[in-house]
C-alpha cells in the first residue's frame, strides 16, 4: 500500500457542514430522557439558522427538549467506498410559538413522515456546528 496519498479524516468548516446538513432530510435528535441519553430520528429542514422539525408528542419529546441543550446529528456513508461525512449541531432546543413561523412551517415544511398532528415545532439554533469527512485510506484497485 502506498501511504503517500493517505487521506482519512478531515474536519469540515462551518459553511460546508451547514450545507451538508441542509442536503439531507433525516437526522437524529440526541437529548436526555429520564436522565438517560436518547436519540430519536426525525425528518427536518434547515431554515433561518436553525434545524426545524415537528412533533405531536407533548408529553415526552417537546417537554424533554424545550430549553435543553441537545445534539442533532446527520450523516451519509458509503460502505462500498468506506467514505462519508457527519455533521453535529449543538444548541438549545426551543418549542416555537410564533404563529407566523408555525404557518411557514406548515406550508413549506418539514412535512412529518410519521403519522400524527403537526402540533409542536421544535427549533435548534445552529449555535455550534461541526463536521467531519472520511475519505478512503487505501486504493480499491
Amino acid at each position: 500500500m502506498d501511504t503517500s496519498d493517505v487521506k482519512s479524516l478531515e474536519s469540515l468548516d462551518r459553511d460546508e457542514a451547514v450545507e451538508l446538513l441542509g442536503s439531507e432530510q433525516i437526522g437524529r435528535l440526541v437529548y436526555t430522557r429520564r436522565a438517560l441519553p436518547a436519540a430519536t430520528p426525525v425528518n427536518y429542514v434547515v431554515r433561518d439558522g436553525a434545524v426545524c422539525f415537528w412533533t405531536a408528542s407533548a408529553g415526552t419529546l417537546a417537554k424533554a427538549v424545550h430549553g435543553a441543550v441537545v445534539g442533532f446529528e446527520v450523516d451519509r456513508v458509503d460502505p462500498e467506498t468506506r467514505t462519508g461525512w457527519s455533521v453535529l449541531v449543538l444548541g438549545i432546543a426551543e418549542v416555537t410559538t410564533d404563529p407566523e413561523e408555525l404557518e411557514i412551517a406548515r406550508v413549506f415544511g418539514p412535512q412529518p413522515w410519521a403519522p400524527g398532528r403537526m402540533e409542536y415545532l421544535i427549533r435548534i439554533p445552529l449555535a455550534e456546528v461541526t463536521g467531519r469527512r472520511i475519505t478512503p485510506w487505501f486504493s480499491f484497485t
